[in-house]
């Protein structure tokens, strides 16, 4: 027996100073914000995958950032997606990036890889933690400034159908 495929995303909580980088989505169902980043490729490192999304998606390259990307939190995900016949299975690995104010101006606005003009917004993190936010990292962020010194990845509570509605 063969262990299933299970999709991993790969993301970035971006920080400059108590400011969080999202993706500002408006659905019909009420607003989403979206951690930036995406799925990894087939046989792809997980950091050269954070790279490639964040320098897709917000013209961010890492290489100005001179703090590596720590991997800070994961969470499983299995949630129904509407329109869909099976479940949705991922895994999530969440970095913490802490930018340097000089690197925020260089930040697309809106996100580069859309289809359409998704905005690219900067909220306090704390307000953040009130949002509908995919990955739901809202419990992460309620701890962000009591965490900064724990060690390695912490696992979040799994996305279910009970504890996540997609908009």
């Amino acid at each position: 027996m063969t262990a299933p495929a299970i999709a991993v995303r790969t993301s970035a909580v971006i920080l400059d100073g108590d400011e969080l980088c999202l993706i500002h989505r408006r659905r019909p169902a009420g607003d989403q914000y979206s951690v930036p980043g995406g799925l990894v490729q087939n046989l792809e490192p997980i950091p050269a995958a954070l790279a490639r999304e964040l320098r897709e998606e917000l013209d961010l390259d890492l290489a100005e950032v001179p703090q590596a990307p720590e991997l800070r939190w994961v969470q499983d995900q299995i949630t129904n997606r509407p329109g869909t016949t099976t479940p949705l299975r991922r895994l999530h690995l969440v970095h913490l990036v802490r930018l340097p104010s000089d690197v925020r101006p260089t930040i697309a606005t809106t996100e580069k890889d859309a289809e359409d003009d998704t905005a690219v917004t900067w909220v306090d993190y704390r307000e953040a933690a009130g949002l509908h936010l995919y990955p739901d990292i809202r419990p992460a962020l309620r701890a962000l400034p009591g965490s900064s010194h724990a060690p390695g990845p912490v696992w979040l509570e799994p996305m279910t159908d009970h504890t996540y509605q997609w908009r």
